[in-house]
């Protein structure tokens, strides 16, 4: 009897786990709808606030999950290193994508990330890529964008379709092959306006109808890549927009089957226009260092001790590329070279620092984090320079400039639907565990070189 009651027991508590474990995958959102926002800031949309409808920016922040200060875990930074890091769930020292251009050490000449509308130069896994293994190629992932870079890297290697706007017409790689029906008729039949936000939304939403998102057992993935600008119109533009894209998805799906990430990705206007300012006019301390200049002198430098060369064989913004067959025909140590260079550059006015590729390979000190995270081995430089707050770095060639600033502008990170309770959080995270936490709340393995814990 002890025996019969003990069998019935069990049953029980399998049958209770077999029932909890179906209603934890029925759960799982359906749609994953991640929207990637340029120069979206935290003080800019609580500022704007009282302007909102009810539908849009205001919704996501009332009823979402929202991480009111979020900042990318490495530097440089811009729109594609932001973008790659949003998918892969990881920083350009792993991905590959240090920028929208990188210096090829073989023809020394700058290359796009995306060159020939392709993802390979992603050296890892992204989200939709997992997403596709995890489902046998049945999950739909598509990415709607402004332009190539946000289109191509956020859709990854796997996608069925990226589509971006080029010279006012729609756009598509013909590198995710077989090409979707729907995305030719699109193509042939529609054309973007003026509002390059809204034509982004009614083509994901038009995507959104037409593959049937969301309406099966397999989650998919839809990403959205738009510009916040830097005016309360602009902001009020974004709210109509994202509204228009809310109302749009809920009118076709229940929100408990949908997730929406909505971060920032990118610089911002005020850094592009400070670039060009003259700081100088308001007695703040400044100064300019010549990147092309600064190679001639260590290469004179060099020279006198090793015999006159170009070591040095070009420079990209703040990074150094030296001849590596050069140095090695000469059987000159690699280390002591770059240790040398590395010490006569630290000596120039408006340095702050300077930092070897074997340093940052070898290091892993808070203080190198950031650096090194944005330092990847195939693409970037020997040397690493830092110019001191303030400064410009100029390149002597085609005269632009980057003005260093160490603070961040922070932006938020927000979660809405898929049964996620509202919550403000002001701690700092990064972006990088974005991409872990869709991965856990959709069942599937985080991207292979991600290492940030998930969010929740």
């Amino acid at each position: 009897m002890r025996n019969r009651y003990l069998y019935i027991t069990l049953l029980s508590i399998i049958g209770f786990n077999a029932e909890t474990y179906a209603q934890a995958i029925a759960q799982a959102p359906r749609l994953v709808i991640n929207v990637s926002i340029g120069q979206l800031r935290t003080d800019y949309l609580e500022n704007n606030a009282p302007a909102y409808t009810n539908d849009g920016l205001r919704r996501l922040m009332d009823e979402g999950r929202v991480y009111t200060t979020a900042s990318y875990p490495f530097t440089p930074l811009d729109h594609a290193s932001a973008v790659a890091c949003l998918t892969t769930g990881t920083s350009p020292y792993y991905n590959g994508v240090t920028g929208v251009e990188w210096m090829n050490r073989n023809t020394l000449q700058r290359e796009h990330i995306t060159k020939g509308d392709s993802p390979q130069q992603i050296a890892v896994s992204t989200l939709g890529d997992e997403l596709k293994m995890a489902t046998n190629g049945r999950a739909h992932i598509f990415s709607f964008a402004p332009n190539a870079e946000c289109a191509i890297l956020s859709a990854g290697h796997a996608a069925d379709g990226a589509v971006w706007i080029q010279a006012g017409r729609w756009v598509f790689s013909s590198y995710y092959t077989p090409v979707t029906p729907w995305l030719q008729s699109f193509k042939r039949n529609y054309a973007p306006d003026a509002d390059s936000n809204m034509s982004v939304v009614k083509a994901a939403l038009n995507c959104l109808e037409q593959i049937g998102l969301g309406l099966d057992d397999q989650t998919d993935l839809l990403s959205i890549s738009l510009e916040a600008g830097s005016t309360t119109d602009s902001y009020l533009r974004l709210d109509n927009c994202l509204s228009f894209l809310m109302n749009g998805v809920t009118q076709r799906l229940p929100l408990e089957r949908v997730l929406f990430v909505v971060t920032g990705s990118g610089s911002t206007e005020e850094e592009e226009q400070e670039d060009k300012a003259d700081v100088s006019r308001y007695r703040i301390p400044t100064g300019k260092f010549y990147v092309h200049r600064t190679v001639n002198l260590l290469n004179m430098y060099l020279g006198a001790i090793y015999g006159t060369a170009q070591y040095v064989e070009t420079s990209y913004r703040n990074q150094l590329f030296f001849n590596h067959k050069l140095v090695e025909k000469k059987n000159i140590n690699m280390g002591e070279l770059l240790r040398r260079s590395q010490e006569f550059i630290l000596q120039m006015d408006g340095v702050r620092n300077c930092y070897t590729s074997h340093q940052l390979m070898k290091g892993d000190s808070e203080q190198l984090q950031r650096i090194r995270n944005g330092f990847n081995v195939e693409k970037s430089g020997d040397l690493i320079i830092e110019i001191a707050p303030g400064w410009q770095m100029v390149n002597d060639h085609s005269q632009t400039t980057t003005t260093s600033r160490l603070g961040h502008i922070h932006f938020p990170i927000i979660f809405w639907g898929a049964g996620i309770p509202s919550q403000r959080v002001e701690t700092p995270v990064t972006v990088d565990r974005i991409a872990p936490t869709v991965a856990r709340n959709i069942r599937i393995r985080a991207p292979n070189a991600c290492e940030a814990e998930p969010l929740f």
